[in-house]
């Protein structure tokens, strides 16, 4: 099946211009829940719950040219560390004010805000949704952000919606076929 029998023409020429995906965290890349652990001094850790299948099309996308990064209005270990082992360029947390750091990306890395995706769930995140070439929403957002964006995708946050922009975007681009060879076995 091909990439304009899956998803619609408007869509796939979005994606196809898409050279850096920008994300929320909590939400998006997670459920949304924060485990406090409590640690032997009494003192709490914090860690967060993430996808194995985001996590490898966090890969593909480092491997094929698509550049990525967080920006969260939390942060953590756990963030930090999901941004580096997916080789992500940008990692923003403790931010709710987010576009400054859309137009900060923008000049830092000369991409337009075409070539820009960027997956949200909530309030803080529409200011950017509204302004990038590809915006997308997990199915469990907010209805004021599953309102405004061009890809609603299937997936909760935290359960695979990254990898489902991720393949939009890889298809869209013709990278699939490539990636999928090397498990078609």
């Amino acid at each position: 099946m091909s990439v304009t029998e899956m998803f619609p023409a408007e869509l796939v020429e979005r994606a196809r211009k898409i050279k850096l995906l920008l994300m929320d965290c909590d939400g998006v890349l997670t459920d949304g829940k924060i485990y406090f652990l409590p640690m032997p001094d009494g003192s709490t850790s914090e860690t967060k719950c993430f996808d194995c299948q985001d996590g490898i099309a966090l890969q593909w996308a480092w491997k094929n040219g698509v550049e990525t990064g967080i920006i969260s209005g939390r942060g953590g270990m756990a963030v930090k560390e999901r941004a580096r082992s997916a080789h992500m360029r940008y990692l923003f947390e403790g931010n709710t004010e987010k576009l400054p750091l859309l137009e900060q990306v923008m000049n830092d890395s000369g991409l337009t805000a075409d070539e820009i995706a960027y997956v949200g769930d909530d309030v803080t995140d529409i200011p950017l949704l509204k302004r990038v070439g590809l915006a997308a929403a997990p199915s469990n957002a907010r209805a004021e952000v599953l309102d405004l964006v061009h890809y609603a995708v299937p997936r909760a946050g935290g359960s695979g919606a990254i990898r489902e922009v991720i393949e939009l975007i890889l298809k869209s681009q013709g990278k699939w076929d490539a990636i999928w060879a090397k498990y078609d076995v």
